[in-house]
């Protein structure tokens, strides 16, 4: 069976633009800056209006600009993996398997290899981003009032409808690989790949629907730490695979000769 070039491009198309959503996700959802009411409603949510001030809670607000989350940028790290998976599988359909072979295994290490560095940065940086945010919420009342200020809201709704669109953009994708050619389906890894990308989405969107608003930020880091974590191990197998790929064509190249 030929493979269905279209549809095989619409897949691509559509893991980049998720690629590009999540790197982007840091401009297109900014954490709201939150007005007098909400900070005094969650104030009394949280039973500390005795012993937080309002007004140091807006001044602090003022003086450091809220940050947005980390959980959905976090997800490029395993759709990243996945859009390039795709791409050499779908060039070893395209070009001769001579080429690809040659060209498959420096690309999967090159791409493995920026992928661990990428994720362990980011882990370290969750997990401390993450203990920073727990220290501070638990140190009332000043601890508690910086907490408020940079992380005590989030765009809920936002991120909600973000992780709407991405989850409908993979869905679409899977079902123009099975359309392109069966062969895409049939390779588990792919399948695991793509499994975890979706996971990974509703877990994140799972941490953020589960708890009080005040607490988002906090269940948002620890999705980013299980994200990171997720795309390191499928980093270390496709490392793996490169390494053993690249060194059999090393081994044929030297039985040719």
């Amino acid at each position: 069976m030929e493979l269905r070039k279209p549809l095989f491009i619409a897949a691509l198309v559509l893991f980049g633009l998720c690629v590009l959503v999540e790197v982007g996700a840091s401009i297109l959802l900014p954490r709201p800056v939150a007005s007098r009411a909400d900070i005094e409603a969650n104030l009394r949510s949280e039973g500390a209006q005795d012993d937080v001030s309002v007004d140091e809670v807006l001044d602090m607000q003022r003086r450091n600009e809220p940050t947005p989350g980390m959980g959905i940028p976090y997800l490029a790290l395993v759709d990243g993996l996945v859009l390039l998976t795709l791409g050499l599988m779908g060039a070893s359909l395209l070009v001769p398997e001579r080429v690809h072979g040659q060209v498959q295994g420096v690309v999967s290490l090159v791409g493995a290899l920026v992928a661990l560095i990428a994720g362990i940065t980011m882990l370290v940086g969750a997990i401390g981003l993450l203990l920073l945010m727990v220290s501070l919420f638990t140190a009332v009342p000043f601890g508690t009032i910086a907490y408020l200020a940079i992380w005590g809201f989030f765009n809920r709704g936002g991120a909600s409808a973000t992780l709407g669109l991405l989850m409908s953009f993979k869905v679409a994708a899977l079902i123009c690989l099975a359309l392109a050619h069966p062969r895409f389906l049939q390779n588990k890894g792919l399948v695991l790949l793509v499994l975890t990308s979706l996971l990974a989405g509703a877990l994140v969107s799972l941490l953020h629907g589960w708890v009080p608003l005040v607490l988002v930020s906090i269940t948002d880091a620890i999705g980013a730490i299980i994200v990171a974590l997720l795309g390191l191990v499928w980093a270390v197998v496709l490392f793996i695979g490169a390494l053993v790929s690249i060194l059999r064509v090393l081994k044929l190249k030297r039985t040719a000769l």
